[in-house]
């Protein structure tokens, strides 16, 4: 499903005009991208929860020449589901 047919679904079920619902949807979504950007996790009771994974530098081989590379320290956003989705998805 993609952001478009997300909108339409939702402003389908709550009556709502898709202009303010996809004004809902990008809050919503940019306000996750910045408490992981603040490394704060976001709950979502029914849903799941979002969190900032740091990764250590580490050695790594170019699979093309063979060659040992560098790379690089960094953080990665990670979703983890909640028992709820997890039942309903079974």
């Amino acid at each position: 499903m993609t952001k478009v047919e997300l909108i339409d679904k939702v402003a389908e079920g709550l009556g709502l005009p898709k202009r303010e619902i996809e004004k809902m949807l990008d809050k919503l979504i940019s306000t996750i991208q910045n408490a992981l950007k603040e490394g704060k996790k976001v709950s979502v009771a029914g849903l799941g929860t979002f969190i900032v994974k740091e990764k250590k530098a580490r050695l790594a081989r170019n699979p093309k020449t063979g060659e040992s590379v560098q790379v690089a320290a960094k953080r990665a956003p990670k979703f983890r589901p909640g028992k709820e989705l997890k039942e309903i998805i079974q």
